[in-house]
């Protein structure tokens, strides 16, 4: 069975791996399935002290892997011994999975990914307006059991979140739903959003109580929508 040792370093999980990775490895799936569970999602496995890896083994790995990419995670490989290579030639995973010299190079590249993720998602964000207005919504947790905040007020409109005044009962990171009627249609848009921001009562006395929220999985269709309902109301307001 393939042995796994499992340590940190900046929140990253560093799996060293020793053996074969082969049909008996099923134990790497678990083992990768109880990191994320417990919130670690950043993955990186050590090949040094990997014999062979066959067909199966391939196979695990890529079941791991797509295990980490569905958590939103990333699984990168690091001292990959030279007898190993052709096998990820041969069955293509060297176009699919990074793999690192050092372990240094490894841990840094983590960093880099989420240095640009930051960038691009600012630069997504200065891609849309944002609108300043006074438009009623009704707001949901996701959660059936929890609060429940109705008749709420968007200030401030963008096509990848909102900011909603006069709500206190959610907290950051929970899951919401809003629903909307965009002038001058008036059919109801519904959009599934998370909390990624709460004003502090001290700090910022004129929004609170309030949240601002980013858009999850909306739709290009629903997004259009609000980039031209944005659009409208901009132009509106510029030749008044």
């Amino acid at each position: 069975m393939l042995e796994i040792k499992v340590r940190q370093k900046n929140n990253i999980v560093i799996l060293d791996l020793c053996s074969r990775i082969d049909v008996n490895s099923a134990n790497l799936v678990e083992v990768v399935g109880e990191c994320l569970r417990d919130g670690y999602t950043d993955i990186l496995c050590n090949l040094e002290e990997i014999e062979a890896i066959d067909y199966m083994g391939i196979s695990v790995i890529v079941i791991a892997y797509k295990e980490v990419a569905n958590a939103g995670g990333r699984m990168k490989f690091v001292n990959c011994p030279a007898h190993l290579k052709g096998v990820f030639v041969v069955s293509g995973m060297d176009r699919v999975v990074e793999v690192f010299a050092t372990e240094d190079l490894a841990l840094n590249s983590f960093k880099e990914d989420k240095a640009i993720e930051h960038i691009k998602k600012m630069q997504l964000r200065r891609r849309f307006k944002r609108l300043p207005i006074d438009l009623k919504i009704e707001l949901k947790s996701k959660l059936e059991s929890s609060p429940q905040c109705l008749k709420l007020d968007i200030i401030n409109l963008s096509a990848v979140g909102a900011f909603i005044f006069g709500c206190d009962k959610f907290k950051l990171n929970d899951e919401v739903v809003l629903k909307m009627k965009l002038a001058p249609s008036q059919e109801w848009l519904q959009l599934e959003a998370k909390v990624v921001w709460v004003p502090d009562k001290q700090v910022q006395p004129h929004e609170y109580p309030g949240i601002g929220v980013e858009f999850s999985n909306i739709s290009s269709s629903d997004q259009e929508k609000l980039i031209e309902f944005i659009e409208r109301n901009l132009s509106f307001m510029s030749s008044d």
